[in-house]
């Protein structure tokens, strides 16, 4: 036989595609063609497959062989396919029996030796082959315990290429993969650990409850970081479809933790502010890999000194914060990865962020404001709740009185007010206040009563209020209504949200 057939996996973002590698061995010059758009790493597989067959104990064929990647109009990139080219090359040489392999998606990087080896992305690829059909994959060793993650796909292991040759002539066996650990407890910042900072503690809240963003500026030392922190804490865990787009996005960004089981707790990104504009929304030559942004997805996205990132940098959030998608076009082909995510952005209020306030501050009015004018009006326009965090004072800092509410105790308020918000939109496919359009909240029956928004209709109608802004008032007034138990925000509840977007609640809520 000359001609043979094995199926494999290619990736495009976090979408796979089932990929037949064919190979065909014709009279000839003895070469190796890959045909089908393979990138770099795809070509060098010539030169790792034949030494891996070669170091395996087999036979190469002197023929001119061709290997083609179908479809061939979609790009290929990676070394996933070295596993399935060497069976492929092999059955058609005739060292291989083809049926053990018929319906089976071969994954896997061979080294020189022979050695299977770990690959980036088997998740989403596993995945792709069970909605096509697929019932039975083998991958490397490593990661086998993360394949076992997709129900509905038996998973066999393989450590090398000579154990995969004794398995497909029937003379030996692949382990099933080890079971998964138990998960590890619950752990991390609590927010009993804040000092103060009621205004800061309640907005926290409220973003958790309704997937707000939320912008903290401040000085130095009040306690933005902290809060920011405590934020995934307060958060629920991921149910079955989130974990599954989570630990995908993580498998094929390599930061899948060694234990390969889904990813039950919303993720936390917190890129140092000198980070580039790949690092944080992806990028990379070829087909971009995911950044921060996209790895922080169903959960928290920190920007810690937020005026100091590149303004560029800053600015590519616009489009995500809008859409819950990162799209980055490339020569190669565009990718699209999930960026459904809460934005916390930490500022101090100028450049000298001296730690006692602004009556202390040594800046002008117009090093100031070009201070904070780094965070642009569109990109402030898209930040939920924007409030000023105040200095502690000792008697806040050194009280021996009964500690703040936990993060558990706070966490079971917003997980209540979760589960209201999403029994209310989930015949929309909502799950949470923030992900709701404003034109279906301004029509009936979701449409708040005109003496409840007529402040925010005169805001707008003077310009002190953009539409954006009007519809994330609403949101935010939902939230604050859920938390307490109510049906429907009151005129209240929509005042409060104006204070917490417009950063005048510290006023109040300090006084209470």
């Amino acid at each position: 036989m000359s001609y043979a057939r094995v199926l494999c996996v290619g990736l495009v973002g976090v979408e796979g595609h089932l990929v037949e590698v064919e190979a065909d061995l014709s009279p000839g010059l003895p070469a190796v063609v890959l045909t089908g758009l393979p990138d770099t790493a795809l070509h060098e597989a010539r030169d790792r497959v034949r030494a891996a067959v070669v170091n395996s104990g087999q036979s190469w064929p002197n023929r001119r062989i061709t290997v083609n990647l179908l479809p061939a109009t979609v790009p290929k990139h990676g070394s996933a396919f070295d596993v399935a080219i060497a069976c492929a090359l092999l059955a058609g040489a005739g060292e291989l029996p083809l049926a053990p392999l018929e319906g089976v998606v071969v994954l896997g990087e061979l080294g020189l030796d022979g050695a299977v080896r770990p690959i980036r992305g088997v998740l989403p690829m596993v995945a792709a082959a069970a909605r096509a059909g697929i019932g039975r994959v083998i991958v490397p060793l490593g990661n086998a315990r993360e394949a076992t993650v997709v129900p509905g796909v038996t998973v066999r292991g393989v450590d090398s290429l000579h154990r995969l040759v004794a398995y497909v002539r029937g003379e030996d066996h692949l382990p099933e993969p080890a079971p998964a650990p138990p998960p590890p407890p619950a752990g991390g910042p609590d927010l009993a650990d804040v000092a103060g900072q009621e205004l800061g503690r309640y907005a926290l809240e409220v973003a958790a409850a309704g997937g707000h963003h939320l912008a903290l500026i401040g000085p130095p030392g009040a306690g933005k970081t902290m809060l920011a922190e405590r934020l995934p804490s307060l958060l629920p865990e991921l149910d079955d479809t989130s974990a599954l787009e989570v630990t995908a996005l993580q498998s094929i960004a390599g930061v899948l933790p060694p234990d390969g089981g889904l990813v039950r707790r919303p993720p936390f990104q917190a890129p140092h502010h000198s980070a580039s504009l790949a690092a944080l929304v992806g990028g990379g030559s070829g087909l971009a890999r995911p950044g921060a942004l996209s790895l922080a997805h169903r959960g928290v996205l920190f920007l810690d000194e937020a005026p100091e990132f590149a303004n560029a940098t800053l600015q590519a959030l616009r489009q995500p914060l809008e859409s819950g998608r990162v799209r980055l076009a490339r020569a190669r082909g565009n990718t699209e990865y999930p960026a459904r995510v809460q934005v916390v952005l930490a500022a101090n209020p100028c450049p000298c962020a001296n730690p006692a306030g602004d009556q202390f501050c040594v800046c002008n009015a117009t090093a100031r404001r070009r201070y904070l004018a780094k965070l642009s009006g569109p990109l402030l326009d898209r930040i939920d709740i924007q409030i000023r965090i105040q200095p502690l004072s000792a008697a806040q800092l050194m009280t021996t009185a009964a500690p703040a509410e936990s993060s558990a105790v706070v966490a079971a308020r917003v997980a209540e007010a979760r589960a209201a918000a999403a029994e209310r939109w989930s015949k929309a496919g909502w799950r949470v206040n923030a992900e709701v359009p404003g034109p279906y909240l301004r029509r009936p029956p979701w449409r708040l009563a005109a003496r409840d928004t007529a402040a925010l209709r005169a805001g707008l109608d003077r310009g002190a209020l953009s539409a954006r802004g009007f519809d994330r008032i609403l949101r935010l007034a939902w939230s604050i209504a859920d938390l307490d138990g109510r049906g429907r925000p009151t005129g209240s509840d929509v005042h409060e949200a104006a204070q917490l977007r417009i950063g005048e609640a510290h006023d109040q809520r300090d006084q209470t």
